[in-house]
């Protein structure tokens, strides 16, 4: 059998009613997978996570980072610019560390009701992406 894949979560606390959820489905899909969870990071919000993903990438027993997080439209391109950099950032960390990040953040440009329609399948396709990777590189 597999070695257990160690995760860390980093989860966006701006929209909470939707990443509260988006939290309980990963967690309970990591444990569904045979993945364990080493630890979760609250952080504000998309912007935020880049900083949090790094301290988690820089721990031995952490294989992969999930993040979760939702990104919604307001009245501005405020939302694409945060989802956008956030992304960017996300990549280049997983890069520099040689550790899948793995991307659980809705959006941009949806409403609140999209959102929370994507809940179940962007925490789920977030936390099998990392375990995927993890599980395809050793």
């Amino acid at each position: 059998m597999d070695e257990k894949v160690r995760l860390g979560i980093v989860v966006g606390e701006f929209n909470y009613d939707i990443t509260y959820l988006m939290l309980q489905r990963a967690l309970d899909h990591a444990e569904f997978l045979g993945a364990t969870v080493e630890k979760v990071l609250k952080v504000p919000g998309a912007f935020d996570m880049p900083l949090a993903i790094k301290k988690l990438l820089e721990m031995d027993e952490v294989d992969a980072v999930v993040t979760l997080g939702a990104v919604l439209k307001g009245d501005t391109d405020h939302d694409q610019v945060v989802a956008q950099h956030a992304a960017r950032k996300m990549m280049d960390l997983a890069l520099e560390y040689r550790k899948p990040v793995s991307l659980g953040v809705s959006g941009p440009g949806m409403t609140r009701a999209e959102a929370t329609e994507r809940i179940e399948e962007y925490a789920k396709r977030s936390v099998e992406s990392a375990v995927k990777m993890v599980r395809r590189l050793k």
